[in-house]
């Protein structure tokens, strides 16, 4: 294990991605953690939205990972990589020569080489576009998943082979290098959150000048609420059981519903 100091302990400072330094991460390790021990900590993955609040997110599950004896990680995928108009790409996982998902998959194997963690399967969190990342991340890699949480994605990739990624998963192994894979995804815990008041189309609907624009983009609904229940509906008909979160009095305020997402995880890691 690597040295730890006074940047890498309890709430960490932002580290650059050794193997991609536009990338980085922060993470946090409950307060107990002693570099000469043995135990090994559950590790809960934080995917930020659009405004990239990774130390904010961090920072809003710290008590659940201290009540909980987990670790933390929360990667910053930073707007701009592609371009001055590039905000969205790492939604979908993969643009142009970047694969998301790799890149945090590099940050869990450099994490997992400085603490003590149980990384080989994870939990994760996602919220607006970080619900985006995270349903897309249950598709393509279901077997370094333990538990997920999905809330209030913008748009959604439903289960269909007759539709091309990432609106649906026909192509998904040219695009992604593997296919769908059911019967793993039935194996992870997912649950399904959004505020009962997240029925806005603003910031959902897709106009065809869009560089998100693709044939069938509006399909799975008009809000968010409407665009959850079509993943509920896609998930279950193949074979995927999720529970549904709707939290009263919460519009698309993603502190809002972590009460609901920290009650999940707590259930998850009580099993």
């Amino acid at each position: 294990m690597a040295k730890l100091n006074f940047y890498r302990l309890d709430r960490s400072a932002m580290f650059s991605l050794q193997s991609d330094p536009r990338f980085s991460y922060c993470t946090y390790v409950p307060k107990n953690y002693d570099p000469a021990g043995e135990k090994t900590y559950p590790l809960v993955v934080l995917i930020h939205g659009s405004l990239r609040n990774a130390y904010e997110l961090r920072d809003q599950f710290v008590d659940f990972a201290e009540a909980r004896q987990c670790a933390l990680l929360a990667p910053l995928f930073p707007c701009g990589i592609e371009g001055l108009d590039d905000f969205n790409n790492y939604k979908h996982l993969r643009y142009g020569d970047v694969a998301y998902d790799t890149v945090l998959l590099d940050m869990i194997d450099e994490v997992s080489g400085i603490f003590r963690l149980n990384s080989e399967q994870f939990m994760m969190h996602g919220f607006s576009g970080g619900g985006q990342f995270a349903h897309r991340f249950l598709l393509r890699h279901p077997e370094r998943l333990s538990a997920i949480s999905i809330a209030a994605p913008g748009t959604v990739t439903l289960a269909d082979e007759n539709t091309p990624w990432w609106v649906g998963t026909a192509d998904m192994e040219k695009q992604l290098g593997a296919p769908l894979r059911p019967e793993i995804m039935q194996n992870v815990a997912v649950q399904l959150v959004i505020g009962a008041n997240d029925t806005s189309p603003e910031g959902t609907m897709v106009g065809e000048k869009s560089t998100f624009w693709m044939d069938g983009i509006n399909d799975s609904g008009h809000t968010r609420m409407e665009r959850i229940n079509s993943l509920a509906k896609s998930l279950s008909a193949i074979g995927v059981i999720s529970e549904m979160a709707i939290v009263p009095n919460a519009g698309h305020e993603g502190d809002k519903i972590q009460g609901a997402v920290k009650d999940f995880l707590t259930r998850f890691l009580a099993r």
